[in-house]
């Protein structure tokens, strides 16, 4: 058997450490700690190399842990922490609109088991194309961090189960739909990061622009569930300790004190 050339296997390594450092990047964006975010990306790495079947249908189905159910766990816990109901609204009308028009553009546009129109992008891999317009679609129905990476990740999910339909629809019985099942780089998963990554490129540039982020008029509850849980407590220390700083000084130079 050949041996594996060095120069691909660090090419291999270098990029996994880009995609991944991305991904703590995105992921730290969303109310998470570094540490939830590196545990996050361990979840993605190891569930990817496990697939739980789903027994009952007609057509095998099975889901992967890293490429689907992560990210499903994490949209969950996102819409549980979301700041406002609007932005909530904003993030399910997001998810609805990215799956509607996934599923148009594979049907009309694309080639294959689930996409039987074939068309102008059947040479296109889904892989590069639904990430990146499941990120645009995301960001601009959600307008935030979280709210696109909700709107891509259940977007993708929601297209997903309508491409398993067709095939129950159709008695697809010789094929096993998989859902997520490329783990760590499944759609699913880009999808979700390049969402925020265009949510913080836009916004950071948009903030820039107006001297910083507006915050007039927003809700407190937004206001708080945009910044971080570890800046929040740094913050908070730091309040503190100047506090008692200030306490110590005023006892020590008050001459009424007995």
């Amino acid at each position: 058997m050949d041996r594996f050339p060095l120069g691909l296997i660090v090419l291999i390594i270098v990029s996994l450490l880009v995609f991944f450092g991305v991904a703590q990047r995105a992921l730290d964006r969303m109310r998470l700690t570094d540490k939830g975010a590196l545990v996050v990306i361990l979840a993605l790495i190891v569930g990817s190399f496990i697939n739980v079947p789903i027994p009952g249908f007609r057509v095998p189905l099975e889901i992967n842990i890293g490429g689907a159910l992560v990210p499903i766990a994490l949209a969950i816990y996102l819409l549980a922490k979301a700041g406002t109901g609007k932005e909530v609204s904003r993030a399910l009308i997001s998810a609805a609109l990215t799956g509607v028009v996934i599923y148009f553009i594979s049907t009309r546009y694309m080639s294959g088991l689930a996409e039987p129109a074939g068309g102008a992008l059947s040479f296109v891999d889904p892989l590069y194309v639904f990430p990146i317009i499941a990120a645009v679609i995301a960001y601009v129905a959600g307008r935030s961090r979280r709210s696109a990476f909700i709107g891509a990740t259940l977007g993708i999910i929601l297209w997903d189960v309508a491409n398993y339909y067709y095939m129950l629809q159709n008695n697809a019985t010789n094929a096993t739909k998989s859902i997520g099942g490329a783990g760590a780089f499944d759609t699913i998963v880009i999808s979700g990061i390049l969402a925020v990554l265009l949510a913080d490129l836009i916004g950071e540039t948009r903030e820039r622009l107006q001297g910083g982020p507006a915050s007039q008029g927003k809700p407190d509850a937004l206001l708080v569930g945009l910044r971080k849980p570890e800046f929040e407590r740094k913050e908070k220390k730091t309040q503190k300790e100047n506090s008692k700083d200030k306490n110590t000084h005023w006892e020590e130079v008050d001459p009424f004190e007995d």
